[in-house]
């Protein structure tokens, strides 16, 4: 049998570039291959509100306190229990209750392309309120993303438990920041998976502080993609009708 060398040389072709993708990428997205994802937020059922505003008005009683307690909680999961939150053990274990039905709430359907730019450099080009990270580019020779701002460090791999806002889940994150005379600006970028292997998730946020304090920008979203067998099937062909003898 012979074969045709253009189909030979596209073939291979393929095959070297879906192996140039990225390690960070892997699993997650494949080059040049579009995503359907949703912006969302993570919410508990409404009846947590009650709980959350008695904290509130103790925080407000005693700010120093509650500014020093919060501080040293794990980030993006439930505060400790303690009695100055104005809650009883019985109404904060309600509250956990709540917060462990909390679900992802879709706000946004959005398109991602992982793609190659130029000088060997990757990024996620993105649709709607997503293109707040379209301008990442990420190099993979000094496993960093750049952003308009600048260079973004490689922070400690994520592994969050299940108590974190998302669940459990494992991911890379990367962060920019810079004080100068004008002000504050952090950014972050996290991209990883959740532990039940189904979706996918990336997490931006962006900010930026006067010197005296005040938030001139302040923008955050969670996109959760689909994975595996939680990808949208393909409709099946309508199987054919067999001929009668």
């Amino acid at each position: 049998m012979k074969f045709h060398a253009p189909l030979v040389a596209f073939s291979l072709a393929a095959s070297l570039s879906a192996a140039e993708v990225p390690k960070v990428f892997a699993g997650l997205f494949e080059q040049d291959v579009p995503v359907k994802g949703q912006i969302g937020v993570m919410m508990p059922p409404p009846e947590i509100e009650k709980y959350v505003a008695k904290v509130e008005t103790a925080a407000r009683k005693d700010t120093k306190w509650f500014r020093e307690f919060s501080g040293q909680a794990k980030s993006g999961a439930p505060l400790p229990y303690d009695q100055r939150l104005g809650l009883t053990k019985a109404e904060y274990d309600e509250y956990l209750a709540l917060w462990e039905k909390r679900e992802f709430k879709p706000r946004e359907q959005v398109m991602l392309l992982l793609r190659q730019s130029a000088g060997d450099t990757w990024s996620i080009t993105s649709t709607g309120a997503a293109s707040l990270f379209s301008t990442l580019r990420y190099n993979p020779k000094s496993d960093l993303f750049r952003s308009p701002n600048g260079e973004m460090k490689r922070l400690d791999d994520i592994k969050a438990d299940s108590s974190s806002i998302l669940g459990a889940w494992t991911g890379l994150e990367w962060k920019f920041e810079e004080e100068t005379g004008l002000g504050k600006i952090k950014e972050n970028f996290a991209l990883g998976r959740l532990a039940n292997n189904n979706y996918g998730i990336i997490v931006y946020r962006a900010q930026e502080l006067s010197t005296e304090g005040t938030r001139l920008l302040d923008k955050s979203l969670i996109v959760r993609f689909p994975l595996g067998k939680a990808k949208e099937a393909a409709p099946k062909p309508a199987p054919k009708a067999k001929l009668k003898k």
